[in-house]
């Protein structure tokens, strides 16, 4: 029996854009280069990717002046 063939597909660099082959074949992938992995790993480290977040204070589950009161609470 022979192994069944990788499909090959490709897609386009997340760094630069090129088109580049998405297989085991290339061992940058999703990236085409070794070049754009690495830029792409240095904006992880320097913090250049970042995911925007609200003010905490305007998120009701985090806010101090919460009205909750803790049926468990002693009110003696």
């Amino acid at each position: 029996m022979t192994e069944p063939q990788e499909k090959s597909r490709q897609v386009k660099c997340p760094q630069c854009g090129r088109l580049t082959l998405y297989s085991t074949e290339n061992p940058f992938r999703p990236f085409c280069s070794e070049r754009c992995r690495l830029i792409d790993l240095g904006e992880w480290a320097s913090e250049g990717y970042r995911i925007p977040v609200r003010d905490s204070s305007s998120d009701p589950l985090t806010s101090e002046d919460d009205d909750y009161e803790d049926p468990q609470e002693d009110k003696h």
